[in-house]
């Protein structure tokens, strides 16, 4: 049954237009080719995101209206900020990107920042900003819920 990872990793993929990375037996991790195939998914990805961001701009632009009744305005102004928070949840997303692209030109892309392990080609289908492999990720989360409660 797929999982909503999956789901979102096949809409990335499609964006793309890239067929999930076909791993071949024996070949090396984060070879040209993996490389290649995340590079031009997290550009896709990136440029659609930019995208949005250019769309929200001009909507706001040519929705801005000065309404006369209190209501109307108030409604607009809750568009826009919730326009706003979500752009700004993609402009911290569009930096990921930009990291996770420098890896990838560093040579340094697909492995664990915190055991070194290969994080894995499916992960990386799931999640290509992923910089923790899972069990890292898992342990980070703990963590974080431990602090917090």
């Amino acid at each position: 049954m797929p999982t909503e990872n999956s789901h979102k990793s096949l809409g990335l993929l499609a964006l793309a237009g890239l067929a999930p990375y076909q791993e071949k037996a024996g070949e090396e991790y984060m070879n040209e080719g993996q490389l290649e195939h995340f590079r031009r998914l997290l550009k896709a990805w990136r440029d659609q995101l930019r995208e949005e961001v250019d769309r929200t701009v001009h909507h706001m632009q040519d929705e801005a209206a000065n309404f006369p009744d209190p209501v109307d305005r108030a409604a607009q102004e809750e568009e826009f900020s919730l326009e706003l928070r979500t752009r700004d949840r993609e402009r911290k997303l569009i930096k990921k990107i930009e990291k996770t692209l420098k890896r990838i030109e560093e040579d340094d892309f697909g492995f664990c920042d915190a055991c070194g392990i290969e994080i894995g080609v499916r992960r990386l289908e799931a999640r290509p900003t992923a910089d923790l492999c899972i069990d890292c990720k898992t342990m980070a989360e703990i963590k974080e819920k431990q602090m917090q409660g």
